[in-house]
């Protein structure tokens, strides 16, 4: 307590709190953490990150899944979460609740209106993206996934600062041009010194469902040859099925509504694959 000059006591305000130590003590409570990537955009990203963590949470991990995307945020829509996080009573952010043990924040769960345009430049985009690590209550978490925007600029550069211990996974297709695009992630991630746990080829093949033949709508083996060039791992090929992306458009979990289709089969490999890895 100090005294003003005429006496009167002055309670001393507490200091504000470090955003980035802030940010370090939520992240000490999260064991892994996984930015999934792309070259470029439209190759299935975010609904990989989705049900990437859709799989994990059925097995038994606590996820957390961070939408880095700002300026074209879809996690909330393909989860079904509806309405704006709240603080609680430590003053931070509660994410969003899909299920028992998984959790999501994105910047369109802090919008009134949420077909606005986010017109940021770098710095907001940093701040923004430490305020879901630091501001959230995340918890004690298994996993943090965390859906990158497509390329190499501010979102991706922002979690390597950071969360200097996030490792990626890349998605692509297996046509030529996205895979061009990959190698560019791939370099990226060799610069800021991201470890990569390997590579997911989206949109593999279409599987007829009238006579079950395999038909590869954008070429075959593309992400097998850049994985196996750049010595990395191929953790698998998901199928094109039309019904992820209904699921993704109604905010619904494809696995629970195709238990038993080729692709829910695969995000379940892959997952095993992770948390074997990790």
């Amino acid at each position: 307590m100090k005294n003003a000059p005429n006496g009167v006591g002055i309670k001393e305000q507490p200091p504000e709190p470090n955003p980035d130590e802030q940010a370090k003590q939520s992240l000490s409570k999260i064991k892994n953490k996984i930015i999934v990537m792309s070259g470029k955009g439209g190759v299935g990203k975010s609904s990989v990150s989705v049900n990437l963590a859709i799989s994990m949470a059925e097995k038994g991990f606590d996820v957390g899944l961070m939408d880095v995307d700002i300026h074209g945020p879809d996690i909330p829509r393909m989860l079904g979460l509806t309405g704006m996080m709240a603080a609680n009573a430590n003053k931070k952010l509660d994410p969003m609740r899909f299920s028992d043990r998984l959790t999501a924040v994105s910047i369109e769960s802090l919008m009134t209106n949420k077909d606005d345009a986010v017109i940021w430049r770098g710095p907001m985009k940093h701040g923004a993206i430490r305020q879901f690590v630091g501001d959230v209550e995340w918890g004690n978490l298994d996993y943090l996934i965390i859906d990158s925007p497509p390329g190499t600029g501010d979102e991706p550069l922002t979690v390597a600062q950071l969360i200097p211990d996030a490792r990626a996974i890349i998605v692509t297709t297996p046509q030529e041009v996205a895979l061009a695009d990959v190698r560019k992630s791939i370099n990226f991630c060799k610069t800021v010194k991201i470890e990569i746990l390997g590579l997911v080829e989206n949109m593999s093949s279409y599987i007829c469902p009238h006579c079950g033949e395999a038909v590869d709508l954008f070429g075959s083996g593309g992400g097998e040859r850049t994985a196996l060039l750049a010595g990395l791992k191929l953790l698998g090929r998901i199928p094109f099925d039309p019904n992820i992306v209904k699921c993704g458009d109604a905010g619904i979990s494809y696995q629970e509504q195709y238990a038993d289709a080729p692709a829910t089969r695969v995000f379940g490999e892959i997952a095993s694959q992770i948390s074997c890895a990790t």
